[in-house]
């Protein structure tokens, strides 16, 4: 088959990469977002996607608007759209183009965590399993009928970034056989129960702020889910100090108010949370590095009863 892929997310490229190298089909063109400027200097960067299909010799759109471009894709001649972590809203105009429709890959098993940060969700909310839905686009957000399901059991020391990635590869073993179905003529579609839906909107870093009244399981929880992005944070008196690592121990007998720190050795900063404490093994604080607990502490001494906002 003729596919146009559409996608901007790093997640996408095993399944852009698959593409390229299967007999199976062919790529005529990827859609992508336009160059955005990173870090301090703001420097115009384009998504690795772009880089990726420029080196393979495929022609990139960057529209900034795609329903604007409803043209140019026609141009492409594709009978199926394959998209992966675009960045818009498909309107009716776009999703008419192929003939075939435009298959979604997305990293939930829908209808649970509908929207933007899927994969932060199953961890932070306790997920047992999450995995890979391919399914057929419509005007919703991740609102269309499924096609079909590779589930991946979430490990206990599982961070986004690592799910990220396991997913990530497992998306293109998904895409090959939604695609071998989509040949047949007669692919199975199941709607999906809205009974069980559930939403998840784009994280800000402000989602990261750790509230030391909630339970040590889930704050352990929410340190593994934002990592890398958005990352998690508290106040040490007028400093930020980012949480990169953390342990909940949840029989914890002593547990003073919330945010005091119970003891800080080389075995970590243990803090005092809602029910539970939190270990806190590997931090970085505002303008310093990434440090280990016993390190941070020579540079930066705690004791029992200090207090963590």
């Amino acid at each position: 088959m003729r596919v146009l892929f559409i996608g901007t997310g790093d997640i996408g490229l095993p399944s852009l990469d698959w593409l390229l190298s299967t007999p199976k089909h062919t790529v005529v063109g990827v859609i992508t977002q336009p160059d955005k400027p990173v870090g301090r200097k703001q420097v115009l960067t384009p998504p690795q996607i772009k880089v990726r299909a420029l080196a393979a010799g495929l022609a990139v759109l960057q529209p900034l608007k795609i329903r604007h471009a409803v043209e140019e894709l026609k141009a492409f001649n594709a009978d199926v759209a394959v998209v992966i972590a675009y960045g818009q809203i498909l309107s009716r105009a776009v999703l008419d183009v192929p003939p075939l429709g435009c298959l979604n890959v997305h990293t939930s098993l829908l209808p649970r965590h509908r929207g933007a940060a899927p994969i932060q969700a199953a961890i932070r909310d306790g997920d047992t399993e999450t995995g890979v839905t391919i399914m057929f686009m419509d005007e919703g957000l991740d609102t269309g009928d499924i096609l079909l399901m590779h589930r991946v059991a979430i490990a206990c020391d599982e961070t986004g970034g690592s799910l990220h990635d396991r997913l990530a590869q497992q998306a293109p073993a998904a895409l090959e056989e939604a695609l071998d179905l989509l040949a047949t003529g007669n692919p199975p579609r199941e709607k999906q129960d809205e009974s069980k839906v559930t939403h998840v909107r784009k994280l800000t870093r402000q989602d990261g702020r750790l509230d030391w009244t909630r339970p040590a399981i889930e704050l352990d929880r929410l340190v593994r889910a934002f990592t890398p992005w958005p990352g998690t944070s508290c106040m040490l008196k007028e400093a930020q100090m980012k949480i990169h690592r953390a342990q909940a121990i949840a029989n914890a007998e002593v547990c003073p108010a919330p945010g005091t720190i119970v003891s800080a050795n080389a075995d970590g900063i243990l803090v005092s949370c809602g029910n539970g404490l939190l270990n806190l093994s590997e931090v970085q604080i505002e303008g310093g590095r990434r440090l280990s607990a016993a390190d941070f502490l020579r540079g930066h001494p705690l004791h029992a009863g200090d207090v963590l906002h």
